[in-house]
């Protein structure tokens, strides 16, 4: 065989043994973390509070419909089904 359809051959053998490596390389990477390894441990993750209303304040007092239901009255807002 000619030895540029020789060395052809071989560079494209290359190139495609390079490419299934870096597609091995970022399937790992992927695997690794959807297991969870690149998480922070549990001490270091902070779930911030998330407010009640759109203007950023928090509920105080319970809800009626929970007032009621922990009286055992049934909510006078209840629709029919």
């Amino acid at each position: 065989m000619h030895p540029d359809f020789l060395r052809e051959i071989h560079n494209q053998r290359g190139r495609e043994m390079r490419e299934r490596a870096h597609r091995a390389r970022l399937v790992r990477m992927i695997r690794s973390s959807r297991h969870g390894h690149d998480l922070p441990p549990d001490e270091e993750l902070a779930i911030p509070a998330i407010p009640d209303f759109v203007d950023g304040s928090f509920r105080t007092e319970p809800a009626a419909d929970q007032v009621a239901t922990e009286a055992g009255q049934e909510p006078a807002a209840r629709h029919a089904a």
